[in-house]
């Protein structure tokens, strides 16, 4: 054991000398998008609530308010016992999982217990040795988790490159069984779009199957709030729609809809959904209670766009780098201690900021990423281009 500590500490020191080192630090959520964190306030740019919903008071209180009755309140459970194959199954999972299909016009729908979750059972459960994953490069940590648990053989395209993925099945496909089409909707890092008209060319055109991870979508884009496949029109070409509640439905959780022999079979064999205890059902009711509210936030959609668009086009005035075309706006500063430097700057004037650094981005392309979500306002953030300027300004003077 003593060695093996040393080993560790070893590694910890090697990545504190990067700037890589990581802790974590207790905050306090307030209304209004802001966070109280080792005594003082700060506005919150490293969540993801992005309706604000998760820190709502008086959108809690209604939810109560609805349930004031011993047995409503009974229904709020704080847990769930067992999970779901046993007798976790409880009725709010039933009936958020009936009303998720309707919502989005699909035949079914599995509740899992959160994204990262779901993603290392899908693919495991779907694939197998004779099939193709083909999957774009910057996907999520959680999906490339699950292509690894899985025995397909799993090819990663450049980032939005489609005709890459034409070259490959022109190529490879006669050889494979199944191909399935792996992308996120929006990018978390990057906070770009993917082309899901063009994805949808392609699986139809080669017989492959989508795989769609709208984490960053759902509830925010679309006019109902269904995602970027509902604003792109290609919902329905989706075979796999994934979404979180753990972001824009301000809650926990993540589903998958589609058709019902889909569902019925990832029942039976998605192993993280077979064997975790399901969520309690005060947290699925939350989450039916946001579903009926997600299509007329349209003007809070529109909200959260109009930020964005404000703050990119301040970030550019001020030279600073960005990319995207989300509410997610990344601000590239590529030295992963340098950027660590300018988070803590920036953040001393009352902004949560984060470094976000390999491994979670490739080397060289450390960044800030900003998360703007409904409950802000442009006086507040207006600011913040110039601040980050002047720290990376005065890192780059000392450098």
């Amino acid at each position: 054991m003593n060695s093996l500590l040393t080993d560790l500490a070893a590694r910890l020191d090697e990545l504190r000398s990067q700037g890589q080192l990581r802790s974590l630090m207790a905050v306090e959520h307030l209304s209004g998008g802001d966070i109280v964190a080792q005594g003082s306030r700060y506005l919150n740019l490293a969540g993801n609530d992005y309706l604000g919903l998760a820190t709502d008071v008086a959108l809690c209180s209604a939810f109560y308010a609805e349930r004031r009755s011993e047995e409503q309140l009974g229904a709020l459970g704080l847990g769930c016992t067992a999970s779901r194959l046993m007798t976790g199954n409880t009725t709010a999972c039933a009936l958020f999982e009936e009303e998720l299909a309707g919502f989005y016009q699909k035949e079914a729908a599995l509740l899992f217990n959160s994204g990262y979750h779901l993603n290392v059972g899908l693919l495991p459960a779907l694939s197998s040795r004779d099939d193709l994953i083909l999957a774009d490069k910057l996907c999520h940590a959680s999906l490339i988790d699950g292509m690894r648990l899985s025995r397909a053989k799993v090819l990663r395209y450049p980032h939005l490159d489609y005709a890459a993925i034409e070259r490959v099945l022109a190529r490879e496909r006669d050889r494979f069984r199944q191909v399935f089409l792996v992308s996120e909707s929006i990018f978390s890092m990057d906070g770009d779009c993917a082309d899901l008209t063009e994805l949808v060319r392609l699986k139809e055109k080669w017989g492959a199957v989508l795989y769609l991870d709208e984490a960053h979508g759902v509830g925010i884009r679309g006019a109902a709030g269904r995602g970027l496949a509902e604003e792109q029109g290609v919902l329905q070409a989706v075979d796999l729609f994934i979404g979180t509640c753990g972001k824009a439905y301000g809650g926990v959780g993540a589903f998958v809809v589609g058709r019902r022999t889909l569902i019925d079979y990832l029942v039976n064999t998605a192993r993280p959904q077979i064997f975790s205890t399901g969520l309690a059902p005060v947290n699925v009711e939350w989450l039916r209670f946001v579903l009926g509210r997600l299509p007329a936030m349209q003007a809070e959609r529109q909200h959260v766009a109009s930020l964005a668009e404000s703050l990119r086009r301040a970030l550019a005035e001020e030279g600073l780098r960005t990319m995207g075309a989300s509410n997610i706006v990344p601000v590239l500063i590529g030295d992963a201690a340098r950027t660590v430097a300018v988070a803590e700057q920036v953040r001393e004037q009352g902004y949560w900021v984060t470094a976000i650094r390999p491994p979670t981005v490739p080397q060289g392309t450390s960044r800030l990423r900003l998360s703007l979500n409904a409950s802000m306002t442009w006086e507040k953030l207006a600011p913040l281009p110039k601040l980050i300027a002047q720290a990376l300004a005065e890192q780059e003077e000392g450098a």
